[in-house]
Formats: C-alpha cells, sequence, structure tokens
C-alpha cells in the first residue's frame, strides 16, 4: 500500500468522495420513492397504493435520518465551535441505526461533547455499523479520558462483523491499493478529523468483532 498523510489527498478530491458516499446511502431510499410514486400515478394500481403510500412514509423517513446524520458527520453543522449535547447525538445515530441490521447501544456518559469530538463519533458510529453489516450490535462509549481530552470506544458484535483491510489503511490514513473510492473515504475522513485534533484511531479485529478507539488531546494542548 502507499502510505500517505492527511495533507496528500486535495480538498477538492475529499470534498468529491464524501459526496459519493452521501449519494450512495441516499440512491436506495430516493429509488423506492420514485417508484412508489410510478405506482400512484396509475389509475390501474388502485389496489397497490396503500402499499406505495407505506413505502414513500418509509423511505422519506429512512432519507431524512440518512441527510440529518451527514449534516453533522460530514457537514459544516458540525465544525463550528461549541458543543453538541449527547442526547442530541444519541437521537441522530438511533435514526440512522433504524435504517441499518445492527441494533445501537449507547453508552455515552458524557453530557455533552465538543463539535470535533462529536463529529468523530458519528464517523465512527458509520464505520462500525459498516463492519457489522449482518447484523448484531454497536456499543458506543464517550468520556473524558481524565486530562480535558476525550476518548471514544465503539465496538461492533455480530455474524461476520469484519474491518475490511481498505476500511484499515484509510482509517491510518494510508491509500487502499485501488485507491480511494466512495466507501473507504468515510473511515478516510474518520481518521483525518482525529489527526487534525491531535488524536488518533486504531481498529481491532477479532472473531465476530472489530473495536474502534479513538483519543482526541484537550483544547489546550493543541492551542500550545
Amino acid at each position: 500500500m502507499t502510505e500517505t498523510s492527511p495533507a496528500d489527498m486535495a480538498p477538492e478530491q475529499l470534498a468529491a468522495l464524501l459526496c459519493a458516499r452521501l449519494c450512495h446511502d441516499l440512491v436506495s431510499p430516493v429509488s423506492a420513492m420514485g417508484m412508489a410514486f410510478s405506482v400512484l400515478d396509475d389509475e390501474d394500481a388502485d389496489s397497490m397504493r396503500e402499499d406505495a403510500i407505506e413505502l414513500v412514509r418509509e423511505n422519506a423517513r429512512q432519507a431524512e435520518a440518512k441527510l440529518s446524520f451527514a449534516r453533522i458527520a460530514f457537514g459544516a453543522a458540525g465544525s463550528a465551535p461549541g458543543v453538541m449535547e449527547s442526547g442530541e447525538l444519541k437521537k441522530l445515530a438511533e435514526d440512522y441505526f433504524s435504517t441499518l441490521r445492527p441494533d445501537l447501544v449507547w453508552k455515552v456518559t458524557e453530557a455533552g461533547l465538543e463539535k470535533t469530538a462529536a463529529r468523530l463519533l458519528l464517523n465512527l458510529c458509520m464505520a462500525a455499523g459498516s463492519a457489522a453489516a449482518r447484523g448484531g450490535t454497536v456499543t458506543v462509549e464517550a468520556n473524558d479520558d481524565g486530562a480535558g481530552g476525550t476518548r471514544m470506544r465503539l465496538v461492533a458484535e455480530g455474524p461476520r462483523a469484519e474491518l475490511k483491510p481498505d476500511f484499515e489503511a484509510a482509517l491510518n490514513g494510508r491509500e487502499p491499493e485501488d485507491g480511494f473510492n466512495g466507501r473507504s473515504i468515510q473511515p478516510y475522513y474518520a481518521g483525518l478529523i482525529a489527526r487534525s485534533a491531535g488524536g488518533r484511531v486504531t481498529a481491532n479485529q477479532g472473531e465476530d468483532r472489530v473495536e474502534f478507539v479513538a483519543l482526541i488531546a484537550p483544547k489546550a494542548s493543541l492551542a500550545a
């Protein structure tokens, strides 16, 4: 694999790949709504109208959940200084995981997280959800590390839970052998957030289990 540092990726490439990831997540629910509207437009499909309306409702809910989550995980709403309440983050994560197979177990004890830490936590939620793509649980923890920084631990457990090689490389700032794409850019971005905040992210693979641990340095040490 080719060693890279965060500075090696051009901003426009990072933006394009993150947009590709977001579009990938939204294609399925939006396409399903389009199919449902086609049924509603068909005057000969009256017997299917209720099913079509329910399909619109469900996929609109999924699209809204994914967009609201991405707005903080990827967007400018999560970049301004400040603190996000843990209750708000929990709601975003719960809604997002309602569109995935694994169940969410939320064990964040902090009342709120600084927005950079919040953005990293949501990105690690995405990575953990991908690791347990066949179902199971994703347990999310975040707390003060005792020195003014933030420690996060996420555990994905389930049938064949795994960290794909391109995910691990991207998380550590390395370009996968086949190059970055809309899938591998997300863990790369998670690692980039941590490194930019003076921290790091590690991932460990076990049997049907992947553990992510992230540390973010105290604000004072970043300003020094």
